[in-house]
Order: structure tokens, then C-alpha cells, then sequence
């Protein structure tokens, strides 16, 4: 038994029991297959109207064998103290507990019931076996809180999980050199992690004329996340890295939602159901673009019922088995560049601001605006004003994951400027 299942094993996810699940739901036929979606949506709806007294109050006047009657869930529907939201027989004690990363302006914090979350995992090792990366050693480019606690929590947990991760930061020459001379050293065999860092990286490649294979030859495949990734960008990382650029689409409340395999975007349709509605909450048909719903088929200790994930993109259907995700209209950060020179992804924010991102849901919103070289606007929805203490905390925070001497300014809101398509950019500069 490898380490990662051991580990697994010991915090009580029973790994082995969701293998077997997710084999027996791959080796069901087109029609049963189509039945077991729908039992199992049934299932799921029907558990929490009668076992969790959140989401029976949130889903009144529904009529049980008419999903179209589901309400839809938003992350504003879901910023109230997570022991409100628990089903029966749940508690904070014996539940995973994650919180969303806060990139669309919405954070909140959220649980998986056990197997649920072992259910996430047995997909992410199938599917990332099509390259043959799962628990392989990883190149990890993401953020990490720099307190105590915090850092030596994510750093036992990538060494679990076979992984180091780099300061994304610092995305400075001499940073991109030290990073070059790690690769060299050690025997990465895929990278994942935010985009626009990852891009960055590749750009500083390309200039100075180094392929990234070359300096480190057991490198298999890249897998940038949490981010758009446009063609062209798709385009320079092969150019950079030389090998497989892989897109994958997944979110902390549900792990992989889809990934690229044989030129198409797989939909996981194993433990999720996802639809496309319009703005009106009516469903769409296959090949238009509109906002991304998704249930978790699995998760009895929180509802996931036709939630908005805060997306927009359209799905083509293939057959009973197989749906492909076609187009996603996510987010794209800006970058941070601040006055020493020093550049970091936009995403730094959220480790910044996580600090006053508590249970309670008093903050609902987030979004930041860079207006010059040292001076930042935060602006927030809230029922409260935010405290002295609260304002101390985030300026601390900046000078700990970005540099000091930074402005940070504070302006309460009742709503928060979105695009065209509804979407709430967390970080955006006035100055790139």
C-alpha cells in the first residue's frame, strides 16, 4: 500500500470502498448508467430535504419528481456558519472541512462527508493515471499561508503527497533561476498549479532559450488549474516545457470536474451531475454557453444541490457515458507588480485576505484593485464594517506574502461591479 492510501486510510477516508464504487458505476452499461444518474440524483435531493434542516428550508415548494423544480444554490446562499449546514449526524469533528479559495470573490467554508471526499480521490488517481501522475512527484505552484500553522500543515502535506511546492510569491528573475536549478536536481513528473504563474515561468523560459525537458527529463505532463488558459498561452508552455499541456477544470468544492484527455475536455459525470442553465435557471440545450450547475451525487454531509459554481461555459453530450466539457469562461488574474519590481499572481490576495475570511459569513464579497505601484483598494461586502483589528490583519498579511510599505485601502459596498457575464474578478490592475 502506497503512502498516500495509508494516509488516507488513518485520517478514516475508506479509499478502498470508493475504488470499488467508482468500478462498479464504470462497468454499468449506457442504460444503466443513465439509470443510476438519475437514482442517484434522486437519492441525494431526497437525503437532505429529510436529514438536513438548512437545505429543507432553502428547497420549499419543490416538487420531488420534477428536478427542474430544484432551486439553485449560489456561494451567497452558503456564507452562514458551516454548523448550520450540516446534516444530521454531521458534525465539524467528523467531517473534512475545506473553504473555497476565495478567487471569485465569494469564499466560504464547506464540508465533505467522508466517503465523499474518498470518492474525490478515487477519481483524481484514475484519471490522472491516464498520464501516469497520480502520486507521481509533482511540481506544485501554488500559494501557501506563510504563518506557522499553516505553512508546516501544507508542507506535511505535500510531502505526503510527493510534492514541492514553490514560492509563487516571487516571480523574479532570480526567483525563475532558483527555480530552473531545482528542476535540475530533482526528478518532477508533472507540474500543476496556478496559470498565470506557470505562464510567467514559461515566458522567462523562452527568453532565455531554455526547454524545461531538457533540464529535467522525467517531466510527463502540465496540468495549469485555477485559472483560464487561452490557446496562445497553451501554446507558449509547449513551446517552454515540452511536453503535454493538459487542461484540467476543478474547483475545492469538488476536485476534478473535468480534464483533457484524446483532444476533449472530460466531463466527470462519475460522482457529479453538471447542467447549463440560463440566467432565468431554465436548462440549456447541449452547445450553449451558460452559467455551470453542479450536484455532488455523494455528499450527504453538506448539500452541493444544483449549485452555481460562479461559471460559465456549454457541454456537448456524446453518448449515455461520455460528456465533454466545450468552452469555459472562468477567470484570468491579473498580475501583482509592486514597487521594488518584485511581480506575483493576482491570486496572492486570497492568502491575504483569508485572514478576515471567517465562518460567520460576515464577509460576502472581495474583490481588489491595484490603482498604483503601492497602493490597493479593497473593496467588500459585508454586514459590518470591518474593524481596526480586521484592517491591522490584512496590512500584516501584505507585507508577509507580497512586500512592505504597501497602501491598503478599505471601501464597504453594497454589491460589487461584475462583468458581462456575471462574473467578480478578485484581482484586477489599473496599472499592467
Amino acid at each position: 500500500m502506497n503512502v498516500f492510501n495509508l494516509s488516507l486510510m488513518l485520517q478514516g477516508f475508506p479509499i478502498k470502498k470508493a475504488n470499488a464504487e467508482l468500478r462498479m458505476i464504470q462497468h454499468k452499461n449506457d442504460d444503466d448508467f443513465k439509470a443510476y444518474v438519475l437514482q442517484k440524483k434522486q437519492e441525494i435531493l431526497l437525503y437532505h430535504l429529510e436529514h438536513n434542516s438548512f437545505y429543507k428550508s432553502f428547497a420549499k415548494n419543490i416538487h420531488i419528481n420534477n428536478w427542474n423544480t430544484v432551486p439553485v444554490m449560489t456561494k451567497r446562499d452558503l456564507q452562514q456558519p458551516l454548523h448550520k449546514r450540516l446534516s444530521k449526524g454531521y458534525t465539524v469533528n467528523n467531517v473534512y472541512i475545506n473553504k473555497t479559495s476565495g478567487s471569485s470573490g465569494d469564499p466560504f467554508m464547506f464540508a465533505k462527508d467522508k466517503f465523499c471526499h474518498a470518492m474525490t480521490w478515487a477519481i483524481f488517481k484514475e484519471w490522472y493515471g491516464w498520464y501516469a501522475i497520480f502520486n507521481a512527484k509533482q511540481a506544485r505552484f501554488y500559494g501557501i499561508p506563510l504563518n506557522k500553522k499553516g505553512y508546516y500543515k501544507e508542507r506535511l502535506k505535500d510531502y505526503i503527497s510527493n510534492r514541492y511546492r514553490f514560492n509563487v510569491f516571487d516571480l523574479s528573475e532570480k526567483a525563475f533561476d532558483l527555480w530552473i536549478r531545482k528542476f535540475s536536481k530533482t526528478r518532477f513528473e508533472f507540474i500543476t498549479g496556478y496559470t498565470s504563474v506557470i505562464v510567467a515561468f514559461a515566458k522567462y523560459l523562452i527568453k532565455n532559450e531554455i526547454i524545461l525537458l531538457e533540464v529535467c527529463s522525467t517531466l510527463k505532463a502540465c496540468l495549469p488549474t485555477s485559472e483560464m488558459l487561452s490557446d496562445d498561452d497553451k501554446l507558449l508552455l509547449e513551446k517552454a516545457f515540452n511536453i503535454p499541456i493538459v487542461n484540467e477544470y476543478g474547483s475545492a468544492e469538488f476536485g476534478l470536474i473535468a480534464l483533457e484527455k484524446n483532444q476533449q475536455w472530460v466531463l466527470n459525470n462519475l460522482n457529479l451531475y453538471v447542467e447549463i442553465l440560463d440566467d432565468d435557471g431554465h436548462v440549456l440545450p447541449y452547445g450553449e454557453e451558460g452559467r455551470i450547475v453542479i450536484t455532488d451525487l455523494f455528499n450527504k454531509a453538506h448539500p452541493f444541490i444544483r449549485y452555481d459554481i460562479g461559471d460559465i461555459g456549454s457541454i456537448e453530450h456524446i453518448d449515455s457515458k461520455l460528456t465533454v466539457l466545450k468552452t469555459l469562461v472562468g477567470r484570468k488574474e491579473d498580475y501583482v507588480t509592486l514597487p521594488s519590481g518584485k511581480t506575483a499572481p493576482g491570486l496572492s490576495f486570497y492568502y491575504v485576505t483569508k485572514s478576515v475570511m471567517q465562518d460567520d459569513g460576515l464577509i460576502q464579497e472581495i474583490k481588489v484593485i491595484q490603482h498604483t505601484l503601492n497602493t490597493f483598494e479593497i473593496q467588500y461586502v459585508a454586514d459590518y464594517e470591518l474593524n481596526e483589528n480586521q484592517k491591522t490583519t490584512i496590512k500584516n498579511a501584505s507585507e508577509t506574502y507580497l512586500e512592505p510599505g504597501i497602501e491598503i485601502l478599505f471601501t464597504k459596498k453594497n454589491s460589487l461591479q461584475r462583468t458581462k457575464k456575471g462574473k467578480l474578478k478578485q484581482f484586477t490592475s489599473h496599472i499592467n
